[in-house]
């Protein structure tokens, strides 16, 4: 049965309507963690370092897709619910458009400096050359990362996140086939890691493109536009929460893996790797279900529905609440077979990792809610409000633990310290509900 944004969400019709982005952010979330565990596993443990230690800098040009998926269809969303279905197709394709060709300067630009800053951040010797190797290659394929990203945001609010959902599971499976071939069998090493991921985002950006470009039942179409800077502005302003989140998340973890590097080195930057790739996932459960009712709140809020407005804001906070709890427990119950996936072959690594991964668990209590009040926000056409909010769990509080914690704690500091900033981010997220909610009428 069809959900169209209009319709009036019970919790069934929630879940159902959100599951497929939520399953699109796993999937999206499968690249990284794939890629390393077949590095990990059939290269070596330096160069496993290597892909974590330049993931951060390739999340920061990718999340650009994010801006435009989250800003844009948020924007677009809402002219939809005004009734302007034109205007609302000639302000989709303008982005479309726009963060393509931007996705190629992007690359062009990386792919020239990546050595300098990979040397910047830390890097020498095997991991510098591995970083570099790993990164020019992933690099190449941005434009169609970046595209990638957007369309999750935009097949929901075309009223088909299934589609969407089969696009990035194609994508998905794509990557972990070819990762099993080029690193597995013919023994490729870091290019053929980052290769296998290339393709992989080649196919969730070419088949989105081709649907939208040819006749279809959705609410979307690429086709003519004509230039609107009021609404490009609109869509990066509203979109930048969710860019600086994504940028400031990518930063931190380089900052990370440099205190790392000074307290445990490169099994520390290994260490990590295995946090960020659970952390990936969990954290890819809230971002798809913030992404997946983003139109809906959007579209009601163009539409003056309150009531409807705040009904999904209510079961969304009680969804979210449930979630976080399952997934502490679940964290804690995985944290040795998961850090065994990866560093079985070295024991010293095995115990640090899952030392991390004990400590580490409890920022899923927090997250989801900072993720979702975020992203709510920016639903509701508030970028500010929602880079406040982004900007203080992230750039303020992350980075402020992770430089004053270890001085007491040393490694254990590094693991708790974003513990703790979601903790305080938590209290400026709720703030925020609180105030603004009868501005809104949630």
């Amino acid at each position: 049965m069809k959900i169209g944004l209009s319709d009036k969400f019970t919790y069934g019709k929630l879940l159902r309507f959100t599951l497929p982005s939520i399953f699109m952010m796993i999937f999206t979330s499968v690249y990284g963690i794939v890629d390393g565990f077949f590095v990990s596993n059939f290269v070596g443990k330096t160069p496993f370092a290597a892909v974590n230690f330049i993931m951060p800098f390739l999340m920061i040009l990718g999340t650009v897709g994010f801006m435009f998926g989250a800003g844009g269809s948020a924007l677009v969303a809402k002219t939809l619910g005004e009734g302007k279905r034109e205007e609302a197709n000639r302000i989709f394709s303008l982005i479309v458009y726009v963060s393509a060709a931007l996705g190629v300067v992007l690359g062009v630009l990386g792919i020239l400096f990546i050595r300098p800053l990979a040397r910047l951040l830390g890097a020498e010797g095997e991991m510098l050359a591995g970083c570099v190797q790993y990164g020019r290659i992933i690099l190449i394929a941005i434009p169609l990362f970046i595209l990638q990203m957007e369309f999750q945001s935009f097949f929901i609010t075309a009223e088909k996140p299934t589609l969407g959902l089969v696009f990035t599971l194609a994508a998905g499976i794509t990557n972990i086939v070819l990762d099993a071939v080029f690193v597995g069998l013919c023994r490729w090493g870091l290019v053929g890691a980052a290769a296998a991921t290339a393709v992989g985002q080649a196919v969730g950006a070419v088949g989105p493109l081709i649907y939208f470009f040819g006749k279809n039942g959705s609410l979307l179409h690429l086709g003519k536009t004509r230039w609107n800077g009021k609404a490009l502005w609109r869509t990066c302003t509203n979109g930048s929460s969710e860019f600086m989140s994504n940028v400031a998340m990518s930063v931190v973890s380089m900052l990370y893996n440099m205190q790392l590097m000074k307290y445990a080195g490169e099994n520390g930057v290994a260490a990590y790797g295995v946090l960020m790739y659970v952390s990936l996932v969990f954290n890819a459960i809230f971002i798809g279900y913030a992404i997946g009712t983003a139109p809906i709140v959007g579209y009601n809020y163009g539409a003056l529905n309150t009531d409807e407005l705040r009904s999904v804001f209510r079961k969304s906070l009680l969804i979210i609440l449930i979630a976080s709890v399952c997934m502490v427990g679940l964290a804690e119950g995985l944290a040795t077979p998961l850090s065994k996936m990866f560093t079985r072959y070295d024991p010293e690594l095995l115990a640090l990792t899952k030392r991390g991964f004990f400590i580490y668990s409890f920022v899923f209590l927090f997250a989801g809610i900072n993720i979702y009040g975020s992203s709510f926000f920016t639903a509701l056409n508030n970028g500010l409000v929602s880079a406040v909010i982004s900007f203080l769990r992230t750039l303020v509080f992350q980075i402020s633990a992770v430089l004053v914690l270890p001085i007491f704690w040393a490694t254990d500091g590094i693991w708790v310290s974003i513990v703790i900033a979601e903790v305080a981010a938590v209290i400026v997220t709720v703030i925020f509900l609180l105030a603004l909610r009868k501005r809104y009428g949630y």
